[in-house]
């Protein structure tokens, strides 16, 4: 990932709005960003999975991914702290909505609107550099798993290549992390079995935990 300049506001991934966030978020359904939610995904299992919820949907293309991998009867929900996010992905998972296997709403990664144990899966997709309290967003996806849950954290940027963080100081109110600082963020909300992944040719990482 190089460093870019200063992204236009409607362009900042914490919060897209206007024309150029739904420009952004076109190009996070598709290309490196499909490539990296596979990647992340593969290392997810969805085996019995019937309800999954994503944390930070953007797009919404990962909402279908998810939807592929749990087969039919399972459900997917979005949550975007982004009104333009909802929107995007609402229309791109209009025929799963219409069926009721699909909703998105709008809100907080820090006061999640659902109840405890509802899912078997949450993932979080590029979107843990924006949250201000990773710990506590990351306790409250400990809430809504049910016991035996999985959380997946997948990030294209980390903290360990130089040229990443210099990208994420030209975008407000994003920070990078690395693979063991994902899994301390993790462990520390209570998660068990946590393992870190980093790819070395790419830089992508992942971290996956359960909720015992």
């Amino acid at each position: 990932m190089e460093p870019t300049a200063p992204v236009h506001p409607e362009g900042n991934p914490a919060c897209p709005d206007g024309e150029a966030g739904r420009v952004m978020l076109d190009r996070m359904n598709t290309g490196n960003h499909e490539q990296l939610a596979n990647w992340g995904l593969d290392h997810l299992s969805c085996a019995g999975a019937r309800r999954a919820l994503d944390l930070g949907c953007g797009g919404g293309a990962n909402l279908g991914r998810l939807l592929d991998r749990m087969g039919s009867g399972g459900f997917a929900a979005g949550l975007d702290y982004s009104e333009l996010s909802v929107e995007v992905s609402r229309e791109r998972n209009g025929r799963a909505i219409a069926e009721g296997r699909c909703e998105v709403v709008q809100g907080d990664v820090s006061t999640l609107p659902f109840g405890a144990g509802e899912f078997d899966a949450v993932t979080a997709f590029e979107t843990v550099y924006f949250w201000p309290d990773v710990e506590g967003a990351l306790s409250e996806a400990f809430r809504v798993l049910r016991p035996g849950g999985s959380l997946l954290i997948c990030n294209e940027a980390d903290g360990e290549d130089p040229s990443t963080v210099e990208f994420a100081r030209s975008i407000e109110g994003m920070s990078v992390y690395t693979a063991s600082e994902l899994e301390a963020f993790m462990l520390n909300a209570g998660f068990s079995d946590v393992q870190a992944y980093r790819d070395s040719e790419t830089g992508y990482v992942c971290a996956i935990g359960k909720r015992p």
